[in-house]
């Protein structure tokens, strides 16, 4: 059995200094892989959970940046295919540029977060502080936003099982799990590469980098390539600070 209780002896990040890059190197190299396996047709089948905790960040990164800027989130949907969506309301600071920022924080959101996140790991008490924390918004957001049951069961249980690693896990098993998540979080945006480079969806509906284009002008393609290489850049400066920089 795996002993999940705290050890005080441990550190978030218990490897040597030659064993470091390797670990570094091996989220860098999990991430590719998630995001290369989810342009596969059954890509989002067998990464499931991790296809709705994309979806889950992705929304949220909507609502919570239109919340920021004066107006409020309605509702996050997420339903068993893995698609979702999210509908915020009022007026926001800014005008056109609030608009574009509440699109913007979709794809780019999340990889601020994750980076956070993964930063986190470098001490105890900020693991514990950004674990308890994403697990009290996750279930917050249930009550508040969530609107499908779906979306209610799934994101409940994974509240309630990062609060149990907060609670219970060892130094080490919380320092790579908000890393993981960290890692989930950065490249959540990559779910549909193809997405980012896409003016208008289904129905006519514009995407992200799409209504980025309408709001600011700029074409929607250079959005996306700007967010493709943002959204990596932070994961892996995050994740070099993590494991180079000493405490």
């Amino acid at each position: 059995m795996f002993d999940l209780r705290p050890d005080p002896k441990s550190t978030p990040l218990d490897v040597s200094a030659n064993e470091k890059p390797r670990s570094a190197l091996l989220l860098a190299i999990a991430a590719l892989v998630t995001i290369l396996l989810w342009q596969l047709p059954l890509g989002s089948y067998l990464l499931y959970p991790f296809t709705i905790l994309a979806t889950w960040f992705h929304e949220m990164g909507h609502g919570l940046t239109a919340v920021l800027l004066g107006g409020y989130f309605q509702e996050l949907v997420i339903d068993p295919a893995g698609s979702g969506f999210a509908r915020y309301g009022g007026e926001v600071l800014l005008g056109r540029l609030g608009h574009a920022l509440v699109a913007l924080g979709g794809p780019l959101g999340p990889a601020i977060a994750g980076s956070i996140f993964i930063l986190s790991s470098r001490s105890h008490r900020t693991t514990d502080i950004c674990l308890k924390a994403l697990g009290i918004v996750i279930l917050a957001s249930v009550f508040l936003w969530v609107r499908s049951l779906f979306g209610i069961v799934f994101m409940t249980g994974v509240g309630i099982a990062i609060l149990l690693v907060a609670s219970h896990g060892n130094h080490w098993f919380k320092g790579l799990s908000i890393q993981f998540l960290g890692v989930q979080a950065c490249i959540s945006t990559f779910q549909q590469v193809d997405y980012l480079f896409t003016y208008a969806i289904a129905g006519g509906q514009l995407s992200d980098t799409g209504l980025l284009q309408h709001y600011l002008w700029l074409p929607y393609w250079l959005w996306g390539a700007l967010i493709t290489v943002l959204t990596p850049g932070l994961l892996l400066w995050s994740l070099r600070v993590a494991y180079t920089r000493p405490r």
